[in-house]
């Protein structure tokens, strides 16, 4: 691939609330960035050679022994294959494997009326762009996500301290099909703030050698 493909291919600014599939060669690093800050990034990967093959964060927290990603550990498939590698935490930490992808469902249990953008519809609309139908919406792991469980084991996301500017960036080890999705969640719901009192932002995506 020429330096100007991967130009082509390397930044690209995902609207608020929308999702986007990028093709991530074998060795390539691929970079998130928060522009605005705090704003939650669900972030999805397959094997480019079969999608029956994808990350899994649950698979992830056994062999990490945590349930936050963390800068130098392998993400790994749910046949525990490695897929990535955290090589850089520009946001000090703030990320969750425990939150399953907002949808349809989850917005009318809060009572939301109507259609809401979800990050499992932005998945299928951008796998579909790729040429597939997806049935399963599997377990994201959620960048500039601010989680906890306190004392009570009570699962709560506080207000996101993560800075304008935050990012992360993984290296592929093998090709993959990765996808981003803005976090549309903007319900205003007690010790439940994912995103930015300001609301929901864009995020930028760069895929690098």
């Amino acid at each position: 691939m020429c330096s100007s493909d991967l130009e082509a291919m390397d930044r690209s600014v995902i609207p608020a609330s929308e999702g986007r599939a990028h093709r991530v060669p074998k060795g390539a690093r691929f970079r998130i960035t928060t522009p605005k800050g705090a704003q939650a990034a669900d972030f999805f990967a397959y094997n480019a050679e079969t999608i029956s093959e994808w990350l899994s964060p649950m698979h992830t927290w056994v062999l990490n022994r945590s349930v936050k990603p963390r800068e130098g550990q392998s993400l790994i498939s749910r046949f525990r294959r490695p897929m990535l590698t955290f090589t850089e935490d520009g946001a000090g930490g703030v990320h969750d494997m425990m939150l399953a992808a907002c949808d349809q469902f989850r917005y009318e249990q809060y009572g939301h009326k109507g259609h809401h953008p979800s990050c499992a519809e932005n998945l299928q609309i951008s796998m579909r762009r790729e040429g597939y139908e997806i049935d399963v919406v599997p377990q994201p792991i959620n960048f500039f996500t601010n989680t906890f469980i306190d004392a009570e084991s009570v699962l709560i996301s506080p207000p996101n301290p993560v800075p304008p500017g935050a990012y992360v960036e993984l290296e592929a080890l093998m090709d993959l099909i990765c996808v981003v999705s803005s976090c549309p969640f903007d319900l205003a719901i007690p010790d439940w703030l994912i995103n930015s009192e300001g609301g929901v932002t864009e995020l930028i995506v760069e895929v690098k050698d």
